[in-house]
Order: structure tokens, then C-alpha cells, then sequence
């Protein structure tokens, strides 16, 4: 099989802050920013991974979803626990330095995981852990 990660999605609860977050902190491209019915979705991206993209949606904007539900990923995005995004960086301390220094709510500083992994993490504006490897 040959399969590849297309999108993978994400909520936010301010588009305009996801979009300074993913866009001017982390660097993606903005490659689609939709409106409807009030709402707001945008994708963005990786410029070197033109093929995999983020889409950052209003969250419980699905018809099918509870006003129960709703609230439910509502608390769970206001604690962090509800989504999140593993990223990758040749050189995480230079990474890390790039995004504290644009105000990036910093969860764990650069750490050796009992794992085998070298890793940070961060939070976006909506919550969501955003969590980025060392790789060679």
C-alpha cells in the first residue's frame, strides 16, 4: 500500500489566533481559509510538505454532534486534552528558542524522554498540545 497523511484536523475557538499561531509562529502557509454559516475553517501547512496540511475547524461544527457533546469538547479543550499534534525539527533547541520567544505557551521545555525521543511541547490558542521531536 502506499498511503500518506493528507489532513488531519484540529479545533480552535479563535480562527484568528490559530491563524497568527500556525502561520506566523510556527511558519505554515495558509492554503485555504473558508467561511460558512458563520463559522471558519482553515488549513494550513508545512511549505516543504505540500501534500500534508492541518485543518483547523470550529470544534463540534458537525450536525451529528450533542449540545451535550459540544460542551463536553469544550471542557476538554479549555484543560488541553482534547486534541493534539506531534511535529518534527532537525534542531529542537533552536525550534524551541524560535517559538518562546513568540509568546508559544510552553508546556515542557526540550527533554530526553525515557522513550528515546528528544522532545518539547506547546499549546495553541484553542489548547491543543502541540508536541515537537528532535529527528536526524
Amino acid at each position: 500500500m502506499d498511503i500518506t497523511i493528507h489532513y488531519a484536523f484540529l479545533p480552535h475557538t479563535d480562527p484568528d489566533a490559530s491563524l497568527a499561531f500556525y502561520r506566523d509562529t510556527l511558519g505554515f502557509e495558509v492554503r485555504n481559509d473558508v467561511g460558512y454559516a458563520g463559522m471558519r475553517w482553515l488549513t494550513v501547512g508545512p511549505p516543504n510538505q505540500p501534500g500534508t496540511a492541518i485543518v483547523l475547524h470550529p470544534p463540534g461544527a458537525d450536525p451529528g454532534v450533542t449540545e451535550d457533546e459540544r460542551r463536553t469538547i469544550a471542557e476538554m479543550m479549555a484543560k488541553g486534552t482534547y486534541a493534539g499534534l506531534s511535529l518534527a525539527t532537525p534542531d529542537l533547541d533552536e525550534t524551541f528558542e524560535k517559538l518562546q520567544s513568540g509568546d508559544a505557551e510552553v508546556v515542557q521545555e526540550p527533554t530526553e524522554q525515557p522513550y528515546g525521543v528528544r522532545d518539547c511541547a506547546f499549546r495553541d490558542p484553542a489548547g491543543n498540545l502541540i508536541r515537537i521531536s528532535e529527528v536526524n
